[in-house]
């Protein structure tokens, strides 16, 4: 079982916590190589002597850690920090116990690569517990922002950092190569802010430039520039503390009646390089692989098949890949793919024509290259066709092609967000609204098509979308009440601040209070957002 964060980070006191959803922050990236670094002394990619990627270990050293969380907590490096601001998030996840449980099912195919590359760039091993708050472990999660995969990244920064994305292939949800772009953002980040993970973290999810203006603001004022005396939207100012909130629980499983899944510290995929384009239903066929799962490891192609012009790398669990490998070697090039010939009859479209074979109009176009949706009459087209829709070998049928984008569908129907309307109430806030339904602030604008900068009016209708995913990756906190409370003679912002249990700060700032004034005029009334959990009379 794990230890205690404080035994394990005494050996790290150099690192602060991290977590990041790849949302600002333009800084020159790179295309990083399919390997991990190789001075990762638990596994790395090889050449086999046929010349294909796949995992060997290299020392014995990894035997010393039995399951992936034992190794997880040997890579901890973040000093132990109490803060009344992570405890709030501690007290949420144990209100959702069920959410622990299946984030840690997600987790088990991805995390011990993840800890590899982890390990090789030397940051803090809590960082494996990113995903948990981005994704909540899902490689297809896809935020209002347009993030997607396990890290969260939106298009820009996933091209800054070399994540090749296209109709066919969006490197964002490649397990692989995100991660490792990933990972190389956070350290880059981390040496930007001289080694503050915090500040690190923070800036992955609000931006560089963002976290420099709140600190050189401080700086200004003669205040401290830690990440806890900035001031930050809510999303940022909540996006670390749950990081570590996360990190704690997991450090203290039985503490926190935490039941940790046992899952080996041992590789759960090899990586092949089919060479060139394959249908994805046959290669789960080949890897003895349900659809569904083969998918969860390669959910970054966005059709039927690998791109037509790579990458072709297939993730395969491993115990299947010797088999995969050899059945792949006897396949010849015309059984990877399903082609269908189709002459053009009177009074056929395209759209019709794709109807009836059960395919994409645009693959259809791209195969044949069409500019547009005309065709002639009797001309002789090229149809792809998924094996999947043909021989309806799975449970459910799919009416297309796009086979790996269908069942990432079919999935994500199974948590398809609850949508609910809140009428607006005369005060409403959107910070307010946010903590009411434990979401986040931003998503309540996406989702409405708001103006953060505008108020709410009494009477307003908003959209509420809810999973029991969603509410926890989206905002972790817990529930919060407004009160006014009336001011006594002799009343202080400190007293009135400790009976609360709320930060002057944000006492002044709730109220308009200047910060050069400190005395208070009995019977006037503050305004004070309380947890519910801990409000006072």
């Amino acid at each position: 079982m794990p230890r205690s964060i404080s035994k394990k980070s005494a050996r790290h006191l150099s690192y602060l916590l991290p977590i990041l959803l790849a949302t600002g922050c333009s800084q020159t990236g790179h295309k990083t190589s399919l390997t991990p670094t190789s001075t990762s002394k638990f596994s790395v990619f090889t050449r086999s002597h046929h010349g294909k990627l796949r995992f060997d270990d290299k020392d014995d050293e990894s035997k010393e850690n039995a399951t992936i969380w034992d190794r997880m907590l040997s890579l901890y490096a973040l000093p132990e920090v109490e803060n009344s601001r992570i405890d709030r998030e501690v007290n949420f996840y144990l209100r959702n116990p069920n959410y622990l449980a299946r984030v840690q099912q997600r987790a088990e195919p991805y995390l011990y690569f993840i800890l590899n590359e982890i390990e090789a760039k030397n940051i803090p091993g809590e960082l494996a517990l990113l995903p948990v708050i981005e994704s909540a472990f899902r490689p297809d999660a896809e935020s209002p922002a347009k993030a997607s995969g396990l890290w969260q990244f939106i298009p820009p920064t996933g091209k800054l950092y070399g994540l090749e994305q296209n109709s066919w292939y969006d490197g964002r949800r490649d397990i692989v190569e995100s991660t490792q772009a990933a990972t190389t953002f956070l350290k880059q980040l981390s040496e930007e802010f001289d080694h503050d993970w915090l500040l690190a973290l923070a800036s992955y999810n609000a931006g560089k430039g963002n976290i420099r203006h709140a600190m050189e603001r401080n700086l200004s004022r003669g205040q401290p520039a830690d990440f806890w005396s900035l001031d930050l939207n809510h999303e940022t100012a909540t996006y670390v503390p749950r990081l570590l909130a996360v990190a704690k629980i997991f450090a203290n499983p039985e503490k926190y009646n935490l039941s940790l899944q046992q899952i080996a510290n041992a590789p759960y995929f090899e990586l092949v390089d089919v060479k060139s384009q394959i249908d994805l239903a046959k290669a789960a066929e080949m890897a003895q692989t349900s659809l569904e799962d083969f998918l969860k490891l390669n959910p970054a192609f966005n059709r039927w098949s690998t791109a037509p012009d790579g990458p072709h790398h297939l993730l395969v669990p491993v115990e299947k890949a010797d088999a995969f490998k050899e059945k792949l070697a006897g396949l010849s090039s015309d059984a990877r793919i399903k082609w269908e010939y189709h002459t053009v009859g009177k009074k056929e479209s395209l759209k019709s024509i794709a109807k009836h074979h059960h395919a994409s109009l645009q693959q259809i176009k791209e195969v044949n290259h069409l500019d547009d949706n005309a065709v002639e009459q009797g001309k002789t087209l090229l149809i792809p066709v998924s094996f999947k829709s043909i021989k309806g070998r799975e449970d459910t049928e799919v009416a297309s092609t796009d086979t790996g984008q269908e069942a990432q569908q079919a999935t994500a129907a199974k948590e398809r967000p609850n949508k609910q309307l809140y009428t607006v109430k005369k005060g409403d806030t959107l910070w307010a609204v946010s903590q009411k339904f434990n979401v986040d602030q931003q998503d309540v604008v996406n989702w409405n098509k708001l103006s953060a900068k505008k108020p709410l009016k009494a009477g307003q209708k908003l959209k509420i979308l809810k999973t029991g995913d969603v509410i926890a990756v989206a905002s972790t906190g817990p529930t919060f009440k407004h009160i006014s409370y009336t001011v006594k003679p002799g009343d202080s912002l400190a007293q009135i601040s400790k009976k609360f249990k709320v930060n002057v700060t944000d006492l002044r700032k709730w109220n308009n209070v200047p910060k050069n004034r400190s005395e208070l005029k009995p019977g006037s009334k503050l305004k004070i957002t309380v947890e519910v959990a801990n409000s006072s009379s």
